[in-house]
């Protein structure tokens, strides 16, 4: 999970270590932090952390492809095509566990049928790409060659699902290019969209990683407490207090819980937080002072291999009492928000087949009669897996239409939000978790 990477701080010598975090300010390598901005010129940093995941570890075995198989037969398939061209196709390497880090030139094809043997399509100056998969090999020179072993692996299959999404609805899916569609459909194939498969194996968690979800929302909740406290303290002390302080202080927090980040907290003060993806940063850090709103945004996931994320935002008024105002859009995102939920449960409960965009059209609507719905700007929420946003279905039918299903075993947020450019913006977020029978809400009050 963790690459190792080389740093030379100002004052040390030479450090050698497991890169934890890295962001704009700082570099964390094996617990130890360092200030970036302190670097040398001659410090160098190979490969972030956040390169590799954990799952890339374990090679695809016979019982992997048994199971891309079972998935296939269910939904009436011949098969699945992967294809991928200098790293195009990410999710194609999640799933058949490729190392992230080699990089290719060339295209190559890997054919999982619905029964019998994969077939691999490699360059020949990349003959060992596909080393790692199980599958008879057929290696191409010209293009001509690639075409005819394209046509060849796929035999007389007539339905095959591929990284697509008809009019690009889903694009987080949309990962093979129109070229490819057009050469594979060539043969007489049609080709129907991964995206339900896909979250089969990449959004659907381990009974572990829903241990490690509850763990990380125990802390994070724990957290929202440390960060009232703090803020009190300092606001009655009078003591210097800015968004940068805060997001520091919440990142001490993940250290000593045994918590990671791909990126840093977002913390917003006033107008920033109108803005929704308000990066917290040096040139504009707002302090804070009696009377100020703050928002802040974290995620974060349990230091350990195929641990999954929380995410969860809370709004803050630094007073005795909340002015009308404020109360008043809070509780238009919180009613948002919890119409959303009620929804997920309702239907879910009464094993309705459940749609990521259905959901968002409850909260927006909500939303829209409270007369603010102009100002909701954006989806109602995201999938969550081993990446704060996953590759599962979201809550969403205004980015684009989300016609995935809600799957069980799967996770996403609902965070509806109103945003008042110039003055101030409120976000709610929360986890849903779908067990067997029932949709939790992971995080506590």
């Amino acid at each position: 999970e963790q690459v190792a990477c080389f740093a030379k701080p100002r004052g040390v010598v030479s450090v050698e270590g497991f890169v934890d975090q890295i962001d704009y300010r700082h570099i964390r390598v094996d617990g130890r932090r360092f200030n970036r901005l302190a670097m040398q010129e001659s410090a160098f940093i190979v490969h972030p952390a956040y390169i590799l995941p954990a799952y890339n570890g374990a090679m695809v075995n016979e019982a992997h492809i048994a199971s891309l198989q079972k998935a296939l037969q269910q939904d009436k398939l011949d098969g699945w095509l992967f294809y991928s061209f200098r790293g195009s196709d990410p999710i194609a390497e999640n799933i058949l566990r490729l190392d992230h880090a080699k990089f290719t030139t060339r295209r190559w094809f890997y054919f999982v049928p619905a029964t019998g043997t994969p077939q691999k399509i490699v360059h020949a100056i990349e003959t060992g790409t596909l080393d790692s998969l199980p599958g008879d090999k057929r290696v191409y020179l010209p293009w001509q060659q690639l075409h005819q072993c394209l046509q060849e692996a796929l035999g007389r299959v007539k339905k095959i699902a591929m990284q697509y999404s008809p009019l690009n609805t889903i694009p987080y899916i949309s990962r093979v290019d129109a070229g490819t569609i057009e050469l594979v459909r060539s043969f007489g194939i049609e080709i129907v969209s991964s995206a339900d498969l896909v979250q089969v194996f990449e959004a659907v968690w381990s009974d572990e990683q829903v241990e490690s979800h509850l763990y990380a929302a125990k802390h994070m909740r724990e957290i929202v407490d440390e960060i009232t406290k703090e803020v009190r303290r300092r606001v009655r002390e009078n003591a210097t207090i800015n968004e940068l302080e805060i997001q520091d202080f919440i990142l001490k927090q993940f250290d000593r819980r045994d918590l990671t980040a791909g990126h840093p907290p977002i913390v917003a003060i006033n107008a920033h937080s109108a803005d929704p993806h308000y990066a917290t940063n040096a040139a504009d850090n707002l302090p804070m002072r009696k009377g100020d709103f703050l928002l802040v945004d974290m995620w974060s996931k349990r230091r350990t291999p195929h641990a999954v994320y929380d995410d969860i935002t809370w709004t803050f008024f630094i007073d005795e009492t909340v002015p009308a105002e404020y109360q008043k859009i809070f509780n238009v995102v919180r009613d948002g928000r919890d119409v959303a939920i009620k929804a997920v449960q309702s239907r879910y409960s009464s094993a309705e087949v459940l749609y990521g965009w259905q959901i968002d059209e409850e909260a927006r609507r909500s939303i829209t009669e409270a007369g603010y719905g102009q100002y909701f700007l954006h989806r109602t929420g995201h999938s969550i897996h081993e990446e704060v946003h996953g590759n599962g279905a979201n809550i969403d039918n205004l980015e684009t239409q989300d016609n995935r299903r809600l799957m069980a075993r799967t996770c996403f947020s609902i965070e509806p939000g109103v945003y008042l450019k110039g003055s101030f913006g409120v976000r709610s977020e929360v986890d849903m978790y779908l067990a067997e029978k029932e949709a939790i809400v992971t995080g506590q009050p």
